[in-house]
């Protein structure tokens, strides 16, 4: 089923971010691990892809399986970053071979040693060469609410967004957010642009410190004070911290609900008991 069908036929959605393993070794724990999160029944489930296509055939293993064998909607995520037109085309192709009909478009991360030379600057490009090739395919994209981090100005990154959704995106993800304030900003300047697209917010549940670090470094995501808080007091307690951050996401989920923004998708990291108790706080909201 295709995604945009479900966000436009449900008030509130709950879907779940999985990602496939760097190496073939860890195929089989990433397998039961999305295996037991599919269990959960989410609206879908998103399914990431390495940057340079490393993790590609393992990506579309995933999200395959998870629609064959479990009955799961999936979204699989592709990027431009260090690929070419050709093998995108490739990509595009065995998606659709294996029934696919979801993608997420992304620019992706730039590597570590350095900008080389790609084929496709922007995710709008690989967005319209998608819809090129095959305009059946449902295309997600990202978005974020405090600003894309190499962007100065956020003015500058809605028009960047914009040419997404012109180019033929059906709707967006946020990157993590841990104020819901900025989220509410960020989508009253969207729709002023004419970004009319549906909006999923997506949420981290931060269960250990170090992951704080790696979070803000990647998003540039503001931390409230009651977050830091939260971090200082459990931080040393692996078990308190762990609850406390589930608590923390699903007091932001039902406050997003409440204010009309129900579409959710939780960054699980590959660990189904925390998918599990997002889910068993939000059982009287989404079902």
């Amino acid at each position: 089923m295709k995604i945009i069908d479900i966000l436009n036929s449900k008030e509130v959605t709950l879907s779940f971010e999985v990602f496939p393993p760097k190496t073939d070794a860890g195929i089989v724990a990433v397998e039961q691990a999305t295996e037991q999160i599919a269990a959960l029944r989410p609206d879908f489930m998103s399914v990431t892809y390495g940057a340079g296509g490393g993790t590609s055939r393992h990506t579309t293993r995933i999200a395959a399986d998870l629609q064959q064998k479990y009955g799961t909607n999936v979204l699989a995520h592709l990027t431009c970053v260090s690929s070419t037109k050709e093998t995108v085309r490739g990509m595009i192709q065995t998606y659709k071979e294996n029934g696919i009909e979801n993608i997420m478009a992304l620019r992706g991360d730039i590597p570590a040693e350095g900008r080389t030379v790609f084929d496709y600057d922007h995710a709008s490009q690989l967005i319209y060469d998608i819809k090129s090739v095959d305009d059946n395919f449902c295309i997600g994209g990202a978005c974020y609410p405090e600003g894309h981090v190499e962007c100065e100005r956020q003015s500058d990154d809605i028009l960047h967004l914009k040419e997404k959704v012109d180019a033929g995106c059906d709707f967006l993800t946020t990157q993590m957010f841990f104020d819901n304030s900025t989220m509410y900003s960020f989508l009253y300047r969207i729709r002023e642009a004419g970004i009319e697209v549906p909006v999923v917010a997506g949420i981290m549940p931060i269960t250990n410190p170090v992951q704080v670090k790696r979070s803000v470094a990647l998003s540039g995501a503001t931390i409230p004070h009651r977050f830091r808080a939260m971090v200082d007091r459990f931080g040393d307690d692996p078990q308190g911290m762990k609850q406390a951050g589930v608590v923390y996401a699903a007091e932001q989920i039902i406050d997003l609900i409440a204010n009309g923004v129900g579409h959710i998708h939780v960054y699980t990291m590959n660990k189904p008991e925390i998918a599990t108790m997002i889910q068993s706080s939000l059982s009287a909201l989404w079902g």
